[in-house]
């Protein structure tokens, strides 16, 4: 059985727009939503901005009841349920309460941790002698498959719902996972994305690290600047993103919207060998998975209108640069489009993958091409190797056909998606 495999929803929580109307605005816009942080400059972080969705008690009672957001505060679970109900809504599916579940619906949704402020929480409370306070819910709010458990059961999903955690290639892989899982008959469609909480105790190991910027606090949109020769580390990010993947004859006979086919992809690791390490890429494994990636979807290098790079805004990014180009056999001119939505929203972490993906899709859907903001000072190793024109750092309306989505995560493991634009016959 070799099913194709179409997406027909999305889901965006966004720092920039939630929704997907505000966050199709502000990717083709240049929107940035990254904003001064008063927490991190009372905490005394070097990086004082971030990348945080603004979310509402109203908007998260749309999706969750008063008696569960009672003494709940994991981040992460609620741009991952909001997104994820979003997406399925957005795909013309059904939220009625059913006696049994839907077998031929599951959700394959990341993350790389889940409640830590909740995690606090208890800590606190377990050493004051106050376990019994910790609420019914503290257990679903910090376990990894928190967000799916939870989606799971708004949407009564009755075949795989599971949450995978690959560090920052995360939502990448929720969607080549579930890509698999219908391609091979095994469920008519999942929810894949992935999601990441917000907040200090979040990005501080990250500020230890001393791999965020540190000096745009005065100047929290300019921050964030892939690709740019005065790049000085990534700006801390978070939000979730959401599709429904949906084998096509599933689609097709329920007359779905149909935004984009996934065409296929790669997954793999470095091992930490050839130069990776656990915060390096091994420059083989990343072209041997964009290689890979365009063999597993019969694309030939050439028909890629548009990359969405993995970009961090750090010093790897013309390393990422190179490895697109000796992988494709491209450079100059020839090379295609490439941007990083990095600059308008910062680093989501595990939400990057899928969050980038939504937007991917999005250009692919309505023909366009977002701009890059924050690299009118290009770096002079990426232009060495492809022509300033590919780094478009204004909005092109272009119909567009083949989108290429990367992910390169901590851990030196790596993901390649490729969609298509969808016509219908």
């Amino acid at each position: 059985m070799n099913k194709r495999v179409v997406i027909t929803g999305l889901g965006i929580v966004a720092p920039n727009g939630v929704g997907l109307p505000a966050f199709t605005h502000a990717i083709q816009n240049g929107v940035s939503g990254i904003k001064h942080d008063a927490e991190l400059e009372r905490l005394q972080f070097s990086c004082q901005i971030a990348g945080k969705p603004e979310i509402s008690t109203e908007l998260s009672l749309q999706y969750f009841s008063e008696l569960e957001l009672r003494n709940f505060n994991s981040s992460g679970i609620l741009y991952g349920v909001i997104a994820g109900i979003d997406a399925w809504k957005d795909a013309g599916l059904s939220m009625e309460t059913n006696a049994e579940p839907d077998w031929d619906s599951g959700t394959i949704f990341g993350t790389g941790t889940s409640g830590i402020d909740k995690f606090r929480e208890s800590i606190y409370k377990i050493d004051e002698l106050q376990t019994r306070r910790l609420g019914s819910t503290a257990v679903a709010q910090t376990m990894n498959s928190g967000v799916s458990a939870y989606l799971g059961g708004k949407l009564g999903l009755g075949n795989q719902v599971t949450t995978n955690s690959s560090a920052c290639t995360t939502g990448t892989e929720s969607i080549l996972m579930a890509y698999e899982r219908i391609k091979l008959g095994q469920a008519k469609r999942i929810l894949a994305g992935s999601t990441s909480d917000s907040g200090p105790y979040i990005w501080g190991g990250f500020d230890a690290m001393k791999v965020c910027t540190f000096k745009h606090n005065d100047t929290p949109e300019k921050g964030s600047r892939p690709m740019s020769a005065t790049a000085s580390g990534f700006v801390p990010g978070s939000g979730a993103g959401a599709l429904v993947l949906e084998d096509l004859e599933s689609a097709l006979a329920r007359g779905a919207k149909i935004y984009a086919e996934v065409l296929g992809g790669n997954i793999n690791s470095g091992g930490q060998r050839g130069g990776g390490t656990m915060t390096a890429p091994n420059a083989t494994a990343v072209k041997r998975c964009i290689t890979e990636a365009l063999k597993n979807a019969n694309i030939k290098p050439n028909e890629i209108d548009t990359i969405n790079g993995h970009l961090t805004a750090t010093a790897k990014d013309g390393l990422e640069i190179q490895n697109w180009s000796e992988a494709l056999h491209l450079s100059g001119d020839n090379f295609p489009y490439i941007n990083s939505l990095k600059s308008m929203v910062g680093h989501c972490l595990s939400a990057s993958g899928s969050v980038e993906s939504v937007a991917s899709v999005l250009q692919l859907h309505h023909g366009f091409i977002f701009p890059n903001t924050n690299c009118e000072d290009l770096h002079s190793e990426i232009t060495a190797i492809i022509g300033e024109s590919r780094i478009p750092q204004q909005l092109i309306k272009k119909e567009l056909t083949i989108v290429a989505k990367a992910s390169f995560g901590f851990g030196d493991v790596n993901a390649c998606v490729l969609f298509k634009k969808y016509h219908y016959d």
